[in-house]
Formats: structure tokens, C-alpha cells, sequence
């Protein structure tokens, strides 16, 4: 019986320094788990936005390339066609003008969908980072969303190459072929800049080039017409 409780009496639970180490040990595990699930979800909800803003940006490009491409267009095409050796007047295309904004202020076109409706249209940054495209007599429409981007830069750059003078049937007035006609193709650059309505760290930009498919002919020669 003395033995028993003998052994009994040198039986002990945790002392306070022990425990105290342990609940130090499990703060910084728990620490350590709250951390690494707080950076994960910081770089899910960075990764969401990045995203989020990439698409957008890219519908709103893939918008303004796509109606860059009817620019000019005209159900009455035909009567602009003009042929080497042509010595009568060729039909002006009345939507032929394309126009870029100074200082990136936006593009103004105009195409025929159908007769009737035949713009203007174009594109612009409004007031508070927001894109708007303008749909005719209808106005102006949000093109982005101001809740998720902010529109910091949109810039259009039109760029023109003519091709090498077309035959005419007699020279120039001065002998030479400076005043013959030369076909000119249009490509447009489209930039667009913008961040994240809610972490402005995070920005992206696109660029697209969108070949213009109405070329023009240019006469030299203050007339629409061969020497």
C-alpha cells in the first residue's frame, strides 16, 4: 500500500512554463495558417480583377476594331471604282472621312449600314475614365463598366500608305507622273490603358491594329480624273 502510493506521489500533469510554450506554439501555427490563407486570397482576388479587366479590355477593343472596319463603307461602292487609263470623274465616297482626335480624344467615322442609317459613329473617353461608343443619331453608350475599370488612356492612330502611281493614259502637265492617282490603304492603332476600379495597381493595356478595308483613290491633280 506505501509502495502504491509512493508511486502515486511522483505522478504530475503540465507545469505552467509548459503550457504556456504550448499555447505559444499553437498561436503561431494558427498564425502561421491564417497568413498563408490570407495571401492566397489576396492573390485570388488579384488574380479575378486581373483577369476581369484584361476581358473587358479586350471586348472593348475587339468592339472598336470591329466597327473600324466598316468605316467608309457605302452601298453605292461601285461608282468609286476607277480603272487605269480612266479619264472621266470618279464618284467621291461621302463617308469616306475618318478622323482621329487630337491628343487622344477619340475616332469619328462614318459607314452605311443600311440606307438611312449611316452614322456618325465613333469613340471617345467620357468624364470618369469611361468609354463610350456613339451609335448615330441614338447618342452616346457606355462601353465600359465604371464600377470595374477606369479608362486612363484611349488613343487612335491612323496611319496611310499609298501604293505606287497608277497608269495614266498621257503625262502630267509638267511631263511628269507626280499628279497620277495612288491607291491608299488605312490601318488604325488602337491603345487602351486602363486600371482597376477598386486597386488602381492593377492595369493593363491593349493595343490592336485593324486594317480599314475601304481604301481610297487620291488624285495629285486637284481633279478626280487622269491628265
Amino acid at each position: 500500500m506505501h509502495k502504491v502510493r509512493q508511486r502515486r506521489g511522483h505522478q504530475r500533469g503540465l507545469s505552467v512554463v509548459e503550457l504556456m510554450v504550448g499555447i505559444a506554439v499553437g498561436l503561431f501555427v494558427v498564425s502561421a495558417a491564417v497568413l498563408m490563407i490570407s495571401t492566397q486570397l489576396g492573390d485570388t482576388r488579384r488574380l479575378l480583377l486581373e483577369t476581369q479587366l484584361q476581358q473587358d479590355l479586350r471586348a472593348a477593343s475587339d468592339i472598336i476594331a470591329r466597327e473600324l472596319r466598316r468605316a467608309s463603307a457605302w452601298g453605292s461602292a461601285s461608282m468609286t471604282i476607277w480603272r487605269p487609263g480612266q479619264t472621266t470623274n470618279v464618284t467621291s465616297n461621302p463617308f469616306g472621312a475618318v478622323t482621329a482626335q487630337d491628343e487622344g480624344a477619340g475616332i469619328d467615322f462614318r459607314y452605311q449600314r443600311r440606307p438611312g442609317e449611316e452614322g456618325p459613329y465613333g469613340f471617345m473617353v467620357a468624364e470618369g475614365g469611361i468609354l463610350k461608343s456613339r451609335l448615330g443619331l441614338a447618342g452616346w453608350q457606355e462601353l465600359t463598366d465604371a464600377d470595374v475599370m477606369n479608362v486612363t488612356q484611349f488613343n487612335v492612330e491612323l496611319t496611310d500608305e499609298r501604293s505606287d502611281p497608277l497608269p495614266c493614259p498621257t503625262a502630267c502637265a509638267d511631263g511628269t507622273t507626280d499628279c497620277w492617282p495612288r491607291v491608299v490603304t488605312r490601318t488604325a492603332r488602337i491603345d487602351i490603358a486602363a486600371q482597376a476600379r477598386s486597386d488602381s495597381q492593377i492595369q493593363r493595356t491593349v493595343t490592336t491594329y485593324v486594317r480599314l478595308r475601304n481604301d481610297k483613290v487620291e488624285f495629285n491633280n486637284g481633279a478626280d480624273i487622269c491628265p
